[in-house]
């Protein structure tokens, strides 16, 4: 009996009559899972069991497409939520086990043997899909996960560069802790962005709180300062450390061109919020 999955499969209809005993079996299989179905429904808003029934059809009619998306659907709404992987991986192996045992009573139900050359071929089919819908559920998931890392990161750099106005005219941003390539690409970002929005005349950057600035760093920071000129706004530096100073003399990096300096950042402070 050569075996063939279509929309008209006899297997699927198989499935979809015994839907009581299929979801049964289903839940024998996954014991953790089973107790967290409700909580799953209620935090995701996730059928465990239909979601089952729909991965079960896919596989047996062959919809590798729809397969693909659905699995990259569950994907994004597993990590959306936060639900644990290990019960979507003990989930999907039990929705295998329980299509692989409706196969078997399919086969006594039809009184026909697979050949050998049949076997094998199903279990190739039935056993690559449900692979490829765990493969596309997990890359989903992880580049959901990526993505919500990156734009929380995005937004903690952004918080970690406050440009606060003093003046209607004068702003002054704190930079503190460590500043690396990435954070100073969000410096530049932000500090050329808000000279034009808050039509700045005076920028004074207090450098009194870094721990830390590579010389690559160093570099880049000049080229913002030159950047501040060009959008017409005069650059102030307080607060520069020696350790800083040391550098730069080692580099050859000089701001006297593109920003003038104070030690302290109250001595700044004084000279351009005079009434």
């Amino acid at each position: 009996m050569k075996v063939k999955f279509n929309r008209n499969s006899e297997l699927t209809n198989f499935i979809k009559d015994n839907q009581d005993k299929f979801e049964a079996k289903l839940l024998s299989e996954a014991v953790n899972v089973a107790g967290k179905i409700n909580d799953i429904l209620n935090t995701g808003n996730i059928d465990l069991l239909k979601n089952a029934q729909n991965l079960v059809i896919y596989v047996v009619e062959e919809k590798e497409q729809e397969l693909i998306d659905f699995a990259i659907i569950e994907g994004v709404a597993w990590a959306q939520h936060a639900l644990t992987l290990s019960f979507k991986l003990e989930w999907v192996q039990a929705i295998r086990r329980t299509l692989w045992h409706f196969l078997h009573k399919y086969e006594k139900f039809k009184e026909t043997t697979f050949t050998r050359d049949d076997f094998f071929d199903l279990e190739r089919k039935v056993n690559d899909s449900i692979d490829s819908f765990i493969n596309n559920f997990f890359l989903s998931y992880s580049e959901y996960k990526d993505e919500l890392l990156n734009s929380q990161r995005k937004l903690v750099e952004h918080l970690s560069v406050p440009i606060i106005p003093v003046s209607p005219t004068v702003a002054v941003l704190p930079l503190i802790g460590s500043v690396d390539d990435y954070r100073m690409q969000t410096i530049e970002q932000k500090v050329l962005m808000d000279i034009s929005r808050l039509k700045l005349e005076t920028l004074i950057m207090d450098l009194s709180g870094l721990t830390e600035m590579d010389e690559d760093v160093i570099v880049h920071f000049e080229n913002i300062l030159s950047g501040v000129t060009m959008m017409g706004c005069k650059a102030v530096i307080t607060g520069m450390r020696a350790e800083l100073v040391r550098n730069m003399i080692r580099l050859g990096v000089t701001f006297n061109h593109q920003a003038e300096t104070h030690g302290t950042l109250q001595q700044t402070l004084k000279k351009y919020l005079v009434v």
